[in-house]
């Protein structure tokens, strides 16, 4: 059983001085993850590693398969995943080259498939909070001690893309007070809560965001060259946090679906039962 997976973003489609066991092709019930998933030890920690767009970035934000992403580390025992991704910032205060550890979602997506449920089954997790708090305090706590500008807490806004915002759109997010802006994260946490995943996310702030006219406009060679830069940061604080996450207990991730299945055991169809028993198979059990 692999208990930690980390899910990279843009420029992070390996982990330095993971110690690669196997690469895996995984086949589940809602198609093919992103990619090859690697298993590998860090510090002697087995984890498993999904690139989010594919090795080489291939892939859309809005054409990542995240329920097939999260389904495979579900399946492979993951319980706490750490998600690495590049954001945009939409204050002042939070400079280019910090790092966001958000714990609230604003979710502006409209062509995704952000649940493992339907088709015959109903259920309605609890997301007041969508990222946990524990996994979220050790990765701020490492952060602080590798002397990097971190940022505990904070609101992401989850746009579609694949285009940036427009300067309008900017200036709106701000006047709802959102701290960053992405294009993945929101899916991911929701999908994780659904699968009680405990699920942080590490953002690598790569720019501000086009509502600041004094800076530089974003754009894909600005995001990549900031990333690049940001990549060694996100690779040390993976390698000094990853023998520190402590054995998971009884949070709220570990039990999202006590009490959120509504739908009557006898009305759920036995295809999808099957599709979903790694998911609610501790709850719903068939003879």
């Amino acid at each position: 059983m692999v208990k930690i997976g980390v899910i990279g973003g843009s420029g992070i489609y390996r982990i330095e001085n993971l110690k690669i066991l196997e690469e895996r092709e995984i086949t589940t019930p809602f198609g093919a993850p992103s990619d090859r998933v690697v298993i590998g030890e860090l510090k002697g920690v087995k984890i498993a590693f999904i690139p989010r767009h594919g090795r080489g970035h291939y892939l859309l934000p809005s054409e990542v398969n995240y329920r097939a992403n999260i389904y495979a580390l579900k399946i492979l025992g993951v319980e706490r995943i750490i998600s690495i991704s590049s954001v945009g910032s939409m204050k002042e205060e939070i400079h280019p080259g910090d790092i966001v550890l958000p714990d609230q979602f604003i979710d502006m997506t409209r062509k995704r498939e952000s649940t493992f449920f339907g088709n015959g089954i109903v259920a309605h997790v609890q997301f007041s909070k969508p990222t946990c708090p524990v996994l979220r305090k050790v990765l701020y706590d490492t952060a602080k001690e590798l002397g990097y500008r971190v940022h505990d807490g904070g609101v992401y806004v989850n746009i579609e893309g694949p285009q940036f915002s427009s300067f309008g759109e900017s200036i709106l997010y701000r006047s709802w007070g959102v701290d960053v802006i992405g294009m993945t994260n929101a899916t991911e946490a929701k999908l994780a809560r659904e699968a009680e995943i405990c699920y942080a996310t590490m953002n690598l702030v790569t720019d501000y965001d086009c509502w600041k006219s004094d800076e530089e406009e974003v754009s894909v060679e600005l995001v990549i060259q900031r990333f690049n830069e940001n990549i060694k940061m996100a690779q040390k604080i993976l390698e000094n946090v990853i023998d520190r996450i402590p054995e998971r207990k009884d949070c709220l991730c570990a039990n999202a679906l006590e009490g959120a299945i509504i739908t009557s055991k006898e009305k759920i169809p036995q295809e999808t039962y099957e599709k979903l028993k790694p998911i609610i198979g501790k709850y719903i059990k068939w003879e």
